[in-house]
Parts: structure tokens; C-alpha cells; sequence
């Protein structure tokens, strides 16, 4: 299994716009549950912690394998996503890791 955990700070200069660019990513990601082959798992978690280091929104996903996963970075639906959100992520973070882990 590999897990791809992806980590953004979104932009706005309101916390009202900080708001509605976070639940943006979060409503775009968790549209993509059940159109990616071999996507097992898709959580999309907004911080609530508002401490200055933390990120604002995390994608947690969990891929049956890297062809999977290497799939899902050219997916039609993803690609989407991903020109949806454009200017909406001013920083992006990301790790993906093989897990023995059973889920």
C-alpha cells in the first residue's frame, strides 16, 4: 500500500476567504471519492489547531499500489482538481511512503 499525504496553506487575506479556500480544497478532493482506480481511502482535514506552523488543509489517501498512485497524478478527475484550485494554494507540502501497515 503507499500512502500519499499531501499538505497546503491556502490563500486570503480575510479569514472569511482563508475559510471558503479551505472548505474549497476540502469539497474538490472528497468529490474525487470512487472515480480513481485503486484509490482505497480519501480524508480531507482542515486545521483547527490556528497555531502559525500549522498547514491549513491535509489530504490523507491511500493507493493500492504505485502504479496506482502514478495513475491518479494523470487522472482526467484529478487534473481537474488541480487547475480548479490553481491560484487558491500559495504552499504545498507532500509525502508519500510504501506502508506495511495493515489500514
Amino acid at each position: 500500500m503507499i500512502k500519499h499525504i499531501v499538505m497546503w496553506n491556502v490563500e486570503g487575506d480575510t479569514p472569511e476567504r482563508k475559510h471558503t479556500n479551505r472548505q474549497l480544497i476540502k469539497s474538490e478532493f472528497e468529490a474525487l471519492k470512487g472515480q480513481i482506480p485503486g484509490l482505497l481511502t480519501l480524508e480531507v482535514g482542515v486545521d483547527h489547531s490556528h497555531v502559525d506552523y500549522a498547514c491549513d488543509v491535509v489530504l490523507y489517501t491511500e493507493f493500492d499500489s504505485q502504479e496506482s498512485l502514478d495513475a491518479y497524478a494523470s487522472h482526467p478527475a484529478h487534473l481537474r482538481v488541480k487547475q480548479t484550485l490553481g491560484s487558491v494554494r500559495i504552499a504545498r507540502h507532500q509525502v508519500d511512503f510504501v506502508s506495511t501497515v495493515a489500514a
